[in-house]
């Protein structure tokens, strides 16, 4: 239980019809920027729950190599840490447990489907594209991951380009121009396509539908089989702990495919169906604040614990597939502050660490 929306509805619910207290389980960090047990324990309190919590330590020598070998394939979403370390607190007092996963994708909860909507809007006016590129190169970049001037710029940066391509974009942490310095010529020339092209067909398939519609639909096609539900599926399973997601019942997706947008997302204000329908169940103070999403500080893992892991791997890569000198300057801009590629090192980690177990 994150204290999200999600997750705070299943718990209400279950207090509801339950005769005997309702067992929840959190993760937090000791970076107070990722960390929501504040609001997991008002949620807790509320109904009054046998409530369990944890805190994430950076310990990459006991839960990468774990990782690696549980998922068989370069899996590179940071939050299977915490996921896996929740699972396995959650499996020493239950063996079934529910979570809030597939609420964002039918009630219309991520930052993005409103970008989406609003990039739709700016260039249906005469200039609006060019506006926004020009803004775009203006605002200044930020080293903090969770700025939200850092946002704008990567909403900006692709919001004049059509939705099937701008998209996938804001789905992918390379651009473009980094992968170009970042494959080897070999590499580059064993290559017949790109990853966007994919969820650009997906939207290609969807001509019908309006801009946030469209986004959640891609989603459920795609972020949630291929990420949230594989990250969950494995983690949960490796601890021998069966997960169900009440949000994913057929019924209830269906069910909210069918309604109109504006019952989902009102004006600016995501979810705002659950956020009405559930208010009893939910505190103002869980409801007003900002989305968090299960992200992992592992930035700052990079700098302090992780650092020799990273240097070692990276500055000793064994694939063949990249320019060891473009590894080598985005890790030190990482390291020096010039830059936040946390996102980025971490994919180039997940899949080092894949190739050595199972290929070489």
């Amino acid at each position: 239980m994150s204290g999200g929306i999600d997750s705070s509805i299943v718990v209400g619910l279950m207090a509801a019809l339950s005769d005997r207290p309702v067992k929840t389980f959190s993760i937090g960090f000791k970076e107070a920027a990722y960390n929501e047990l504040d609001h997991a324990r008002r949620i807790a309190q509320k109904w009054g729950t046998d409530h369990n919590e944890f805190i994430v330590e950076p310990d990459a020598l006991d839960i990468l190599p774990k990782l690696v070998r549980h998922y068989g394939e370069p899996y590179a979403d940071s939050s299977a840490i915490p996921t896996f370390y929740v699972s396995q607190m959650t499996r020493q007092h239950v063996t079934v447990a529910l979570n809030g996963d597939g609420g964002d994708e039918s009630f219309a909860g991520y930052e993005r489907y409103l970008g989406n909507y609003i990039a739709e809007t700016i260039n249906r006016f005469p200039g609006g594209r060019l506006a926004a590129v020009l803004m775009g190169k203006l605002i200044p970049d930020s080293i903090n991951p969770r700025s939200r001037l850092r946002q704008a710029r990567r909403f900006l940066s692709v919001a004049s380009q059509p939705m099937a391509t701008r998209y996938p974009r804001w789905l992918t942490f390379f651009t473009e121009e980094q992968k170009s310095h970042l494959y080897t010529h070999e590499f580059k020339a064993h290559l017949n396509g790109s990853e966007d092209d994919w969820l650009s067909g997906l939207f290609h398939s969807l001509p019908d539908l309006d801009p946030v519609d469209a986004a959640m639909a891609v989603d459920v096609q795609s972020y949630l089989p291929y990420d949230l539900l594989v990250k969950v599926d494995i983690t949960s399973m490796a601890n021998s702990l069966e997960a169900r997601s009440p949000f994913l019942d057929h019924e209830v997706m269906e069910f909210a495919a069918r309604l109109p947008l504006d019952i989902k997302m009102r004006g600016r204000e995501a979810k705002y169906l659950l956020k009405t329908a559930f208010s009893d169940l939910l505190p103002a103070e869980n409801v007003n604040r900002r989305k968090m999403g299960f992200g992992v500080p592992v930035g700052d893992w990079f700098r302090g614990p992780l650092k020799e892991l990273l240097m070692d791997t990276l500055g000793n890569s064994r694939t063949g597939y990249f320019n060891k000198s473009f590894i080598d300057k985005i890790v030190n801009d990482h390291l020096e502050r010039r830059a936040d590629n946390a996102f980025l090192l971490w994919n180039l980690l997940m899949l080092e660490l894949w190739y050595r177990e199972y290929v070489n």
